[in-house]
């Protein structure tokens, strides 16, 4: 009989600028454009975010995630030439083409197999999926998944008015991040380390509720405020809302287990989203963690960001369950229960 392999976490890395924008700064960098000025304390106030974190300058998606990358091989005794593919997994990239997996694995000097992952903020999650696939059939041993997101590139600085502020709202939480993970084959017995399920639902006829249309074929060469930045078009919780029955449908069982898990990751958009998330799912408020308000949103790297965040302050033993929740425009939902 053929040996059964487990997708284990080896290591799971961030790497977060050390520019660090306030929302006081925002607010200030948006009435500077000559549009509507909102009061103090309003951002603040609708996010319950502090502030985000900033790429430098000339710093693309590419270098946080190979900063991440590096943490990561450096958490264990793997060299980049262990590695049997690379995922970049991500909301942005460096260019329309190639992918910009490439552009990871030429800095990282990796000669292994690479290809983007893309599914908005769940693209992390995703990855996971696809990496868990291919060590569980015993194509590859060892993946490892990498992120970048710079995505203050996607706030909107000038609001002609209010409205458009409150449209463009997301784009202010948005904070900048890298983050890795290493996953690599292991035993699947009972009580072995490892990825124990995954869950993905499907709401795409909500996909018009959140976008950034610029780059592709619908807005090729736009430069509109409206289609470059993050925008609000629509109720992402009503999308959540109405894809609720099949989330229970899919992950009930799952979802079950998140009473048992040491921590909760679940991806964050802004404080309100927060508690209705702990709300909508019944999750137990002390073992997930409010990150957004420090960090802010940083799309895809957010639940890798929260796995760090928890290991730090010991939150996550060896032997721990613990579950990934990721929500993402479009809208998709997926979950993760994990054996530490």
């Amino acid at each position: 009989m053929p040996e059964a392999f487990r997708a284990r976490i080896a290591a799971v890395s961030v790497h977060l600028p050390s520019r660090y924008r306030t929302m006081d700064e925002i607010r200030t960098k948006i009435a500077g454009t000559g549009g509507y000025a909102p009061p103090p304390g309003l951002l603040e106030d609708l996010t319950g975010v502090r502030g985000v974190h900033v790429h430098e300058d000339g710093e693309n998606a590419s270098d946080l995630a190979v900063a991440a990358a590096r943490k990561a091989l450096a958490e264990t005794e793997l060299e980049i030439g262990d590695v049997d593919l690379l995922l970049f997994a991500s909301t942005a990239l460096d260019l329309i083409e190639p992918a910009t997996s490439h552009l990871v694995a030429a800095k990282l000097g990796a000669s292994c197999p690479v290809f983007d992952v893309k599914n908005a903020c769940n693209s992390v999650l995703n990855a996971m999926e696809v990496a868990t696939s291919f060590i569980e059939s015993g194509r590859y041993r060892t993946v490892l998944i990498a992120c970048g997101e710079p995505a203050t590139l996607a706030t909107r600085w000038h609001a002609p008015d209010r409205q458009a502020l409150l449209r463009a709202l997301p784009g202010y939480t948005a904070s900048d991040a890298g983050a890795a993970m290493l996953l690599t084959a292991g035993p699947a017995g009972e009580h072995d380390p490892g990825v124990l399920a995954l869950r993905f639902v499907s709401n795409s006829d909500a996909w018009e509720a959140c976008t950034v249309a610029g780059g592709g074929s619908m807005h090729h060469l736009s430069v509109n405020d409206d289609h470059t930045t993050l925008r609000l078009n629509g109720d992402l919780r009503q999308g959540a809302l109405d894809a609720l029955p099949r989330i229970l449908a899919t992950a009930g069982r799952e979802l079950e287990a998140v009473s048992s898990s040491a921590f909760v990751a679940f991806h964050q958009i802004a404080m309100p989203q927060y508690r209705e998330m702990l709300d909508l799912l019944s999750l137990p408020e002390d073992r997930c963690m409010p990150a957004v308000a420090e960090h802010g949103n940083c799309a895809a790297a957010s639940l890798p960001l929260q796995l760090v965040k928890a290991r730090e302050t010991d939150r996550i033993e060896s032997g721990d369950l613990v579950t990934m929740i990721g929500l993402a425009s479009g809208f998709s939902f997926g979950l993760a229960l994990v054996r530490w």
